[in-house]
């Protein structure tokens, strides 16, 4: 047999939430309201299918490597230059990217607990150190005790902002302390996957607005935008940080369609105001459902909420039986949070049926 690196036989794989299919083949629900992966459940902009669509005619050809008309279509919607901008098959795709490039054998990276498993999933499988540092009682990083980590063999500092699966996120008055902490030569991440949902928050800080050389922010098009089936993210940092990324990302990725899916996208301001309008109001749905129902959950700047019950036992069952009734929900061992679930904000008649679900799973009137 060909042997395999201890690190890869130790790496548990990213396991997703259950998909539609598998749902209806084993319970057959009379409906189904899939709230478990954080996508944009009013799907996406016709413009960007419309895009998606249009390009097929030339599908023939390599997508241009460098993406460049993306890029510069990013770069001026943030107000930087085109050689400040990455675009990847997903944040994701950056990521791994960033974590292929930069680590030495020796170094290692610093996170918290209960933190985007993605990232737990590529670190381990680069085979390099990480250390977690634990969240604070109400779910939040604990920035003092990360920066106390740091240590000179510190590659990488990860941050979800918000985070998910918990919703929390820094604060322009804790980031920036933080920043005070961090030695010029480590790198951080900030992912800020949900930042079109936080960025109206008075103190959630966009991390661009800081120009720091050693942070490349991460942002994707899976959420707000409702383009998670093409994958398509992008990474914005210092020009010597993307010139590095280039020369070791993959040559024509994103695909054709995501990089054309993208660009429409960013056309159609109306899509975006609706979904955050939604994700808004559905929010304070589910805030008004838990506290009538005395479930204790943690308010979001994302488009989830997570609910926190007495022990692991009962998110079991809570989530095991939603599934039977057709409501897809994520519960959050993988996280670290075994005794969570975490719930995306749907549409109307989605949040209707996670009503209704909840009331006859718990018996209630």
């Amino acid at each position: 047999m060909i042997s395999v690196p201890k690190h890869i036989q130790q790496l548990k794989p990213y396991i997703a939430g259950k998909t539609i299919e598998e749902v209806v083949a084993a319970y057959h629900p009379e409906k189904i309201s899939k709230l478990a992966s954080n996508e944009n459940r009013l799907g996406c902009s016709e413009k960007a299918n419309q895009a998606a669509v249009n390009c097929q005619k030339v599908i023939m050809n390599y997508p241009d490597p460098a993406c460049n008309l993306l890029r510069e279509k990013i770069a001026d919607r943030l107000g930087v230059q085109k050689e400040h901008v990455i675009a990847g098959s997903g944040s994701e795709g950056v990521m791994q990217l960033i974590i292929k490039t930069y680590f030495e054998p020796h170094q290692h990276a610093v996170t918290a607990s209960a933190t985007f498993i993605g990232f737990l999933v590529l670190i381990n499988s680069r085979g390099v150190g990480l250390r977690q540092i634990p969240v604070t009682p109400d779910y939040r990083f604990d920035l003092d005790a990360i920066a106390d980590a740091i240590t000179p063999d510190t590659k990488m500092v990860y941050l979800a902002n918000p985070n998910n699966p918990t919703g929390t996120y820094v604060t322009k008055a804790e980031f920036e302390q933080f920043m005070k902490r961090v030695p010029d030569d480590v790198l951080i991440i900030m992912d800020e996957a949900y930042f079109e949902f936080a960025s109206m928050l008075p103190d959630y800080p966009n991390s661009l607005d800081y120009r720091f050389d050693n942070v490349i922010t991460l942002r994707t098009f899976s959420k707000a935008y409702g383009l998670a089936g093409y994958r398509i993210g992008y990474g914005v940092a210092h020009p010597d940080v993307i010139a590095t990324l280039m020369k070791v990302k993959l040559p024509f990725e994103p695909a054709l369609p995501s990089q054309h899916a993208a660009l429409g996208a960013l056309d159609d301001e109306d899509f975006l105001s609706r979904t955050r309008q939604m994700v808004e109001s559905g929010r304070e749905r589910l805030y008004r459902f838990f506290d009538s129902h005395d479930v204790t959950y943690v308010r979001s700047a994302s488009n989830s909420v997570m609910a926190v019950f007495d022990d692991e036992a009962e998110a079991v069952r809570f989530t095991d039986e939603m599934l039977k009734k057709g409501v897809i929900l994520r519960r959050l061992p993988a996280f670290g949070l075994p005794n969570c679930v975490r719930i995306t904000v749907g549409l109307d008649h989605e949040m209707d049926h996670f009503e209704e679900a909840f009331k006859e799973v718990f018996a209630l009137s």
